[in-house]
């Protein structure tokens, strides 16, 4: 079972509120006191009867000391950290700060997610007032005839007589003038509100995608009866997403449907009851390509899989167009992940099965598998080049002795602690720290 990386911090915190010293409750617990002070610090995994024995010694539940903050909420911590002045001695102490705070942690992270999207929103504003030419054009437009309504009126405005037949014509073109620009108005106004309603105020679209999946959970029984209607069920599930989501989640939506199809909801059940979360198992029993098996495993329900699966799919640039995290393998919200992952270097060497064992930190709270493949996105055509994209299946790994090496992976480069990795693209605001003295 996924382990919390801060249980020793809240153990810490139960200590110091119930007036202990640490040999005090070393003692209750029957342990050395250096050994609790590694506990305390996150340093040494803890679980079975010495959880329990170390929550009865300070009168609590064990439930109370394992649950709290997970890995996603660090990382976005971490996010945090890094876009600001953060002295290097606080950074570190951000497990402590989460385990001791956890409520305060949440709504810190809240708000780093909703300044990332806010932030977005800004730039992606400022990109199209500068390069709509819609938007420059109407724009224009409006200022031409204000500036030509202006004239005319100063003219009548002027003290002195003018000849009927000019007033007329002066009085004649600022009428037309002012219904070109009550024209050009209600124009604008229209083109503005229609891609207010096309574009989320704080999301970008794949944000919107991620979100309307994360919402359903990843399944969708709506696709998963031979009469299942894929526009019917996009029109339900974009209501409230822009026009560009709505055209992501159509895409997704189209593969679900044909995934479901290939590998119906009750024979997937009967699979996974005999060999788990197996890709190969899937694309053996329904023959199909390991991509497409990847996909139907993370879209199974949660009563089916004996482990949740994350994926992540990323096309030949790199770009990841589909996210279904994990807990304690969260994929990043922005830009590329780790390039140690095997999502990435699938992309290298096409149609062949990349496999590891990953962990995000010498002190992560499990390990995880990662199974890659790149595949084409379509059928070759002849003078046509072959698209590609990577698919990257998330399943926990046991904590056990394995004979294959274990990968130190990163979220992305700017909160990943290890210094020395050679595929490192800028610098890490993280440091390593040793236990302190209490």
């Amino acid at each position: 079972m996924p382990r919390d990386t801060l249980t020793g911090s809240r153990i810490r915190e139960r200590r110091v509120m119930a007036g202990l010293k640490q040999s005090e409750l070393a003692k209750r617990a029957d342990i050395s006191a250096s050994y609790l002070n590694l506990i305390e610090h996150n340093r040494r995994r803890i679980g079975g009867k010495l959880l329990v024995d170390i929550a009865h010694a300070l009168g609590v539940e064990p439930g109370s000391l394992t649950e709290g903050a997970e890995t996603a909420l660090l990382a976005t911590l971490r996010e945090a950290a890094s876009g600001g002045d953060m002295p290097e001695a606080e950074f570190v102490r951000v497990e402590e700060f989460a385990g001791r705070f956890p409520a305060w942690a949440a709504l810190l992270a809240d708000s780093q997610r909703k300044v990332e999207t806010l932030q977005r929103s800004v730039e992606a504003l400022t990109d199209r007032l500068t390069h709509d030419p819609h938007l420059a054009a109407s724009l224009h437009e409006m200022l031409s005839t204000v500036t030509a309504i202006r004239s005319a009126a100063s003219i009548l405005a002027e003290p002195g007589d003018i000849e009927p037949e000019w007033q007329r014509r002066f009085n004649r073109n600022i009428y037309e003038d002012s219904a070109r620009l009550a024209d050009s108005s209600r124009s604008l106004a229209q083109y503005l509100a229609e891609a207010d309603s096309e574009a989320s105020e704080t999301n970008a679209p794949q944000d919107e995608l991620d979100g309307v999946f994360q919402k359903a959970g990843f399944h969708l029984p709506a696709l998963e009866t031979p009469q299942a209607d894929v526009d019917a069920v996009a029109a339900d599930l974009g209501q409230d997403v822009s026009q560009a989501a709505r055209w992501l989640l159509r895409r997704v939506l189209l593969r679900y449907r044909a995934d479901a199809e290939r590998m119906p909801l009750a024979a997937c059940a009967d699979t996974v009851a005999v060999s788990g979360n197996d890709p190969f198992a899937f694309a053996a029993r329904f023959g199909c390509d390991l991509a497409s098996a990847m996909r139907r495993l993370a879209h199974l329900p949660d009563d089916i899989l004996p482990d949740p699966v994350g994926l992540a799919i990323c096309d030949g640039s790199g770009v990841t167009t589909f996210r279904k995290p994990l807990p304690e393998f969260p994929l990043p919200r922005l830009g590329a992940g780790c390039v140690l992952w095997p999502l990435y270097r699938a992309l290298a060497r096409p149609m062949m099965v990349h496999t590891e064992v990953m962990e995000q930190s010498a002190r992560a709270a499990a390990r995880h598998r990662g199974i890659a493949i790149s595949q084409p996105t379509g059928p070759a055509r002849p003078g046509e080049d072959v698209l590609f994209e990577s698919h990257m299946l998330i399943v926990p790994e046991p904590k056990r002795d394995v004979s294959e090496p274990i990968r130190q992976v990163g979220l992305t480069c700017r909160i990943c602690p290890q210094a020395s990795c050679e595929a490192r693209r800028e610098p890490s605001i993280m440091v390593a720290s040793a236990p302190r003295k209490l």
